[in-house]
């Protein structure tokens, strides 16, 4: 049966070629919307570039007919601007009708009470939908590019070896297994011996192989793996093969130092990389810093504070930290930047970290990622857990796309960090003052 999706403004400011996404169902873009996405187009973020990419394909859209009456979509579906939103039989009590959301809501119910028709409100908009269910309006949230957190890919596993196996991998360095399903590229397995309980050893899957871990046990700008998952971590990070690494994990777990130590060691110490250019969302919806006073250090500053602790801890200098990071930055060896001004931009031959990604939507990690050069290493940290963006959560953001959008590809790499390493306060605030 052929559904009818009235979709909100904000879906197609978190993904303008949504409307393309619903099958052989017609689609209904309320007028008020179209007023909405007119209100952005200005803003110089990813949310005016959706704008402006949207309004666009609309006008595209116009030369196949009035966009009124409705017009075909490639899928099989139909597209259609609806302006009436005040007709309704009854107006509901207690909504401005000057507002969009409401008007957005009316012209579902007119679809359903005029209609009879089956109304579908598609909303990123939480409030949104609690207030379409009181009305008696399906609503759900966008779902094209969600992910299934409870099966989220942590980048390891435990896989058990007969006897013969388990010998074989320390004395030839490696061991080839037929598991079913086969291990992704580059995840890493703790190998157990079934006939010892105790004996059990670290691998890295690659090329239909389990090989130990070349650089786990390294110590990295002074920062040495506490755990079985740092070492995973730094396996990954110091490895110039694998291009794209993910890290996620709850504060206390370590993934951003490591980024940081990796990133120093690979650009300071071995002069692998041209720069390390590390990246923060500086606000929820991706605001221009430009409207903030001050010179571009200062307006950073505050946002990357986070980074500079961090960097006070590897440093572990007499000397101010500003003064080596000044240093550093001179000699163009480190550089902080927002993602406002990656677009349009080539990024070769460095190593980039992009810290608290979950707060990026899947187009702004596509963004990021197309902008990589050659001989670039791109790092994502993150907690899906600690999302700041209104229109984000868990199953959508940016960084659990990325997850399991790259864990088929051999030059992409990720670990789940779930073990902290705080101190003895924070471990004890974390345990029994949560809930």
């Amino acid at each position: 049966m052929i559904k009818t999706y009235v979709i909100d403004t904000n879906v197609l400011l978190h993904d303008p070629t949504a409307y393309l996404n619903f099958q052989e169902n017609d689609i209904v873009i309320p007028l008020a919307v179209i007023e909405e996405i007119d209100d952005q187009k200005r803003r110089q973020d990813e949310i005016g570039r959706n704008a402006r990419f949207f309004s666009r394909e609309i006008d595209a859209l116009r030369s196949q007919g009035q966009l009124s009456k409705g017009v075909t979509l490639p899928g099989g579906g139909s597209l259609r601007v609806e302006l009436n939103h005040g007709e309704l039989i009854e107006f509901p009590k207690g909504l401005d009708p000057r507002k969009y959301d409401n008007r957005i809501l009316f012209v579902s119910l007119n679809l359903m009470e005029k209609d009879g028709l089956r109304v579908i409100l598609v909303s990123k908009d939480l409030n949104l939908r609690i207030k379409a269910d009181v009305m008696g309006i399906t609503a759900e949230d966008y779902r094209t590019d969600k992910v299934d957190c409870g099966n989220l890919y942590k980048g390891y596993r435990e896989i058990y070896l007969p006897q013969e196996d388990f010998e074989a991998f320390f004395k030839k360095r490696w061991v080839v297994t037929n598991l079913e399903p086969e291990p992704f590229p580059n995840e890493f397995c703790i190998l157990k011996n079934p006939s010892s309980g105790s004996q059990s050893a670290l691998a890295k899957y690659q090329v239909g192989r389990f090989i130990p871990l070349t650089f786990g046990d390294k110590t990295v700008w002074g920062i040495t793996a506490r755990n079985k998952e740092q070492k995973f971590a730094f396996d990954l990070l110091m490895d110039d093969s694998v291009q794209v690494v993910t890290l996620v994990g709850g504060a206390g777990t370590g993934k951003t130092l490591l980024a940081l130590a990796a990133g120093l060691e690979k650009v300071v110490q071995e002069r692998a990389y041209r720069r390390f250019l590390i990246m923060r969302p500086i606000v929820p919806m991706g605001e221009d810093l430009g409207y903030l006073p001050g010179s571009k250090d200062e307006k950073l500053r505050p946002w990357m504070a986070p980074i500079f602790d961090n960097f006070e801890h590897l440093f572990q200098a007499n000397e101010d930290c500003s003064n080596i990071m000044s240093e550093l930055t001179e000699r163009g060896l480190i550089e902080m930047e927002t993602l406002t001004y990656i677009r349009g931009r080539s990024i070769p031959n460095q190593f980039i970290l992009c810290d608290e990604a979950q707060n990026l939507t899947p187009n702004m990690i596509k963004t990021l990622v197309t902008r990589v050069g050659e001989e670039t290493k791109l790092i994502f940290t993150g907690d899906p857990e600690q999302i700041d963006h209104p229109y984000l959560d868990a199953s959508s953001n940016g960084l659990t796309y990325l997850v399991e959008r790259f864990k088929e590809e051999s030059i992409t790499g990720h670990v789940t960090l779930s073990k902290g390493e705080r101190s003895g306060v924070a471990e004890l605030g974390a345990r029994l003052l949560t809930g």
